[in-house]
């Protein structure tokens, strides 16, 4: 069983991989980044002016489409970049492939989002079991505790579970993604009195972390916000 040691596993990548982006395959640099910097300056974060709760880039003084109808559980969620070519291909080698360890690149633009809105409480949108048995790990996990790391903030992965199995949410409506997901979640009582920020991958419609979101507010938590590392285009949002 290997060592989930960052540094053990930063020596084993760099076996691996010696020195390579994952996306370019060039020279990544000084500190050995699995994303070199070139790949990251390519990342496209959200234009202005933006959502004051979700986040979306808005072009008229109209109501937001996307958080229109969410619950009050989630104050608001910000995403880090776009979903486009690069950030997919990082989402999925941290998703698929186990490389953990990029999860260091992939906060740099989460941690901007966040930044000067206090401490926050970090738990990770939780897998299903099967679905966690099957890959091994939570990568939601995977980037909660290095943005913890980051913002010197606690994080928990023992306080939010997935207590329903749900179909995968890529080919359904906004409508069905929440209809999908309603009492999915359960929270323990570690959450009362805690502001906690959810931590996922990809934001879509949002319905995973308003999911979640309710579950924390019943078990006491006095706010929740949201955070992702991507969110989908525009056109495949809602």
């Amino acid at each position: 069983m290997f060592s989930t040691d960052p540094s053990g596993l930063a020596a084993l990548e760099r076996w691996l991989l010696p020195g390579a982006c994952l996306l370019c395959d060039e020279a990544t640099g000084p500190g050995d980044p699995l994303i070199c910097a070139l790949c990251r300056r390519r990342w496209r974060r959200l234009p202005e002016p933006r959502c004051g709760r979700c986040a979306q880039p808005r072009r008229l003084d109209l109501p937001c489409r996307i958080c229109r109808d969410w619950s009050e559980g989630l104050e608001w969620v910000r995403s880090g970049v776009w979903l486009d070519d690069g950030a997919r291909r990082t989402v999925h080698a941290l998703k698929y492939d186990g490389w953990w360890r990029v999860t260091d690149a992939m906060v740099e633009p989460m941690a901007a989002e966040v930044a000067g809105t206090g401490e926050w409480l970090v738990v990770p949108v939780p897998l299903s079991p099967r679905r966690r048995r099957r890959r091994g790990y939570n990568q939601a996990a995977r980037l909660a505790e290095a943005l913890a790391r980051r913002m010197g903030w606690q994080w928990r992965d023992d306080l939010l579970h997935r207590i329903r199995e749900t179909p995968t949410q890529t080919a359904l409506t906004p409508q069905a993604r929440a209809a999908n997901l309603a009492g999915a979640f359960r929270a323990e009582s570690g959450a009362g009195d805690r502001r906690v920020l959810l931590v996922d991958d990809v934001f879509t419609t949002g319905a995973t972390l308003i999911a979640a979101a309710v579950a924390l507010e019943l078990a006491g938590a006095v706010a929740v916000a949201g955070v992702t590392f991507a969110r989908a285009l525009e056109p495949l949002a809602g």
